[in-house]
């Protein structure tokens, strides 16, 4: 069954993975407190204005979910991760780049505000 809110998109994952999916939220709502939280194509996002930010989990990943021109904007500090056109995976290997992913949520609102 599909999560309704984003707790309990959380809730369906291992404790670990849980663990990333809150402090990726939590470093959003510190970010852009004006934002709303959304559950949109099952995983959960932000919206401020328009789509701001989504992020999810998978088996070997976090993925988040910034726009094109955000992965663009941060195409050389994102050379050592997975991208696509909209997409970022950040592999359960390694430490979550949490400072990278608030500059670019932080760049993100400025792209939606403008």
């Amino acid at each position: 069954m599909a999560a309704n809110t984003i707790d309990e998109y959380i809730e369906g994952f291992p404790g670990e993975v849980q663990v990333k999916l809150v402090k990726i939220r939590e470093l959003i709502q510190q970010l852009v407190p004006e934002a709303l939280e959304v559950m949109s194509y099952g995983v959960p996002g932000f919206k401020l204005k328009k789509n701001l930010v989504s992020f999810a989990a998978f088996k070997n990943h976090t993925g988040l979910y910034p726009t094109p021109s955000a992965i663009e904007a941060f195409k050389k500090e994102l050379s050592e991760y997975k991208t696509a056109p909209g997409t970022i995976q950040f592999p359960y290997s390694k430490p979550l780049p949490y400072d990278l992913i608030g500059r670019i949520v932080t760049f993100r609102v400025r792209e939606v505000s403008a």
